[in-house]
């Protein structure tokens, strides 16, 4: 029998591993085709789901996709194209196929949508002398509103940091917190942030993770819960800004950000990426990554394609050639009524 691992990529700061025995497969492409479609049979989390919002039918997929690799003279890039494309099927950005030549990935789901986000517009608000700690990029704009911009959880930002940021802040009549483009990271760094926003313990959401192989074997919801940082924090209204780019960790950020108080999220609706990835290797030595724990907000709605803003709001072409980010200009509308 051939063992799997499973790594547990960014919930807690300990990864976890466990080893799950699977089926001898050659790593010919055809067996390496059937190794991929039982991988993702048995521990893939949103089948149920994805089902239910667009059809997928992942027995229809297998039937569609094993004729295709009886050809067995099919070269290691058509191999890798039609494992790719197979995976595509799931329309999950936290599934991807890793080889040593390319990186197999589903990427509709922001590239399918306006942007609504630029580095241009971006330096003609942070400006040139705008402040730096950790991750977060930040300055007063001129109507006193406090700008931060965090465009990745890939490290966590200390609590000096943190506390340095909002006490030179901390005369700002609101503040805007800018995610757009924010491909995600760490889950505990997007927690760490948002800690700041909230004086009490508050219920954000809910996850799962499987116990069979069966489509719908999964535990029972537990919940998750966002504690106040022991720290500075933030006790006036704040705007949180979204773009489809949002995703993963980031996606988890807006999640938790929508509950606590005084807070308003403005523009797109997010990208989602609600499962918590595992990795497992095929018989050939590539690597898949999956999506294997379900995420839930706090009504128990599945985020994985994304989370809807409060106020949707797009960057216009006519602000976009005045050099204005219509988003922007929208929260700090809103901020200042």
């Amino acid at each position: 029998m051939k063992k799997h691992l499973y790594i547990l990529t960014f919930v807690i700061p300990l990864l976890l591993f466990s080893c799950v025995k699977e089926e001898q497969h050659s790593s010919d492409p055809k067996g390496c085709f059937e190794a991929l479609w039982k991988i993702m049979d048995e521990h893939y989390c949103f089948f149920d789901y994805k089902q239910k919002e667009y059809g997928l039918d992942w027995n229809e997929v297998y039937r569609k996709y094993e004729p295709l690799f009886n050809n067995q003279r099919l070269s290691t890039l058509q191999t890798f194209e039609l494992l790719t494309s197979m995976l595509a099927e799931l329309r999950d950005g936290h599934v991807n196929l890793s080889t040593a030549f390319d990186y197999g990935r589903y990427w509709a789901w922001k590239d399918s949508y306006p942007q609504n986000f630029s580095d241009t517009l971006l330096r003609r608000y942070l400006q040139k002398d705008y402040q730096i700690a950790a991750s977060l990029n930040y300055r007063v704009l001129d109507d006193n509103i406090g700008y931060i911009y965090c465009g990745s959880f890939a490290s966590e930002a200390g609590d000096g940091n943190f506390d340095a940021v909002f006490s030179l802040l901390a005369t700002c009549n609101a503040l805007i917190v800018d995610v757009r483009n924010n491909g995600g990271g760490l889950i505990s760094a997007a927690e760490k942030f948002a800690a700041h926003f909230t004086n009490e313990e508050l219920l954000v959401g809910y996850f799962q993770h499987k116990t069979g192989p069966g489509h719908n074997d999964f535990s029972s919801l537990d919940p998750q819960y966002l504690k106040p940082s022991s720290g500075m924090r933030w006790q006036k209204k704040v705007a949180v800004l979204t773009n489809r780019s949002v995703f993963s960790a980031a996606n988890e950020f807006v999640k938790y950000m929508k509950c606590c108080p005084n807070v308003v999220v403005i523009g797109d609706k997010t990208g989602g990426g609600g499962g918590m990835p595992l990795s497992s290797e095929l018989p050939n030595g590539w690597f898949v990554r999956f999506s294997a724990c379900p995420m839930y907000d706090k009504d128990k709605n599945p985020t994985e394609f994304g989370i809807d803003p409060d106020i949707k709001i797009d960057i216009t072409s006519e602000d976009f050639n005045k050099s204005i980010d219509t988003i922007i200009e929208e929260a700090r509308r809103q901020l200042s009524k």
